[in-house]
């Protein structure tokens, strides 16, 4: 049971963007929470974007969902792209609007069977070295 839906035809976008084939960059697709309708809605989708202006796009001070896309280049040249859920939640948001979404977020991961995931409260950690420490080892 969760506290929020998604609309089928939402899921189907994202599996969609999950099985695109990339060959350069990141790609994000944001989501958000319909407070009035308790809904996952789509926010944004960004294709070839750098992390630090994914994060400049990302609201100071309202928590959203993304699934990246994220380039990963190893030590011996191959690159690979792992899909990866955030869980964008900053320190400055209310704590109610927290809480709404901290409550749907397992249900969207499996929802959309994304379970690698890592949770952001603080901007300035969301940089491609952050993600590159917690994905070159999996």
């Amino acid at each position: 049971m969760s506290t929020c839906d998604i609309d089928p035809a939402l899921v189907e976008k994202i599996k969609q963007f999950r099985f695109a084939k990339y060959s350069s960059g990141n790609a994000a697709f944001v989501l958000q929470i319909d407070r009035k309708q308790l809904q996952i809605v789509e926010d944004e989708v960004y294709d070839n974007i750098s992390i630090e202006d994914l994060v400049e796009e990302l609201p100071e001070n309202s928590p959203r969902f993304i699934i990246l896309s994220y380039e990963l280049q190893h030590t011996d040249g191959r690159k690979n792209f792992p899909l990866v859920f955030i869980y964008w939640s900053p320190s400055t948001a209310k704590t109610e609007i927290s809480m709404l979404y901290a409550s749907a977020k397992t249900f969207l991961q499996d929802t959309i069977d994304i379970h690698r995931g890592i949770d952001i409260r603080e901007p300035e950690t969301l940089t491609a070295e952050y993600l590159d420490s917690q994905l070159k080892h999996v």
